[in-house]
C-alpha cells in the first residue's frame, strides 16, 4: 500500500496546499491519480459544503475568487462532472502533473505508488495581457 502526497502550487506563489490519500495499488496510471484526487476532493466539498470550493478545477457556474472558486449557490458537486473537466484541462496544459521531479504527458503512463510518492499538480497562472 502507498500513500500519496498530492500538493499543488502555481507558477505564481509556489506550494498553496497538500494533502495524503491511501493507494492499494503498486502502479496506476496518472489518470487515475487524476481522477481519485478530484473525487476526494470533491467529496470533501460536498461534506462540509464551504463558501469556497478548492479544487484542481474550477466547477461549471463558478467564479473565481482570490482562494479558490465560488459558487453562485450552496450545492454539491459533480465528482465524474469535476473529473472530466480536471482531465480536459491536463489535456489543454491547464496544470501540470510532477511525479518525482519528473512531467508526466501522458495520461496512460503508470506510476509507481510508495508511501513517498509526491505528485504535483502545478496549476499554470495567464500572463496578464498575454
Amino acid at each position: 500500500m502507498g500513500l500519496v502526497t498530492f500538493v499543488d502550487e502555481t507558477t505564481s506563489s509556489g506550494a498553496l496546499d497538500s494533502w495524503e490519500l491511501e493507494f492499494a495499488e503498486e502502479r496506476v496510471p496518472a489518470r487515475e491519480l487524476v481522477r481519485r484526487r478530484v473525487r476526494e476532493e470533491v467529496a470533501r466539498f460536498n461534506a462540509r459544503r464551504p463558501e469556497v470550493f478548492r479544487g484542481l478545477v474550477q466547477p461549471a457556474g463558478a467564479e473565481r475568487a482570490p482562494d479558490g472558486w465560488r459558487l453562485p449557490q450552496p450545492r454539491a458537486l459533480d465528482a465524474e462532472r469535476q473529473c472530466e473537466r480536471a482531465l480536459e484541462a491536463f489535456g489543454r496544459n491547464g496544470f501540470l502533473l510532477l511525479v518525482a521531479d519528473r512531467q508526466i504527458t501522458d495520461l496512460d503512463e503508470l506510476v509507481d505508488v510508495s508511501i513517498t510518492t509526491e505528485v504535483v499538480f502545478l496549476k499554470l497562472v495567464p500572463l496578464v495581457g498575454g
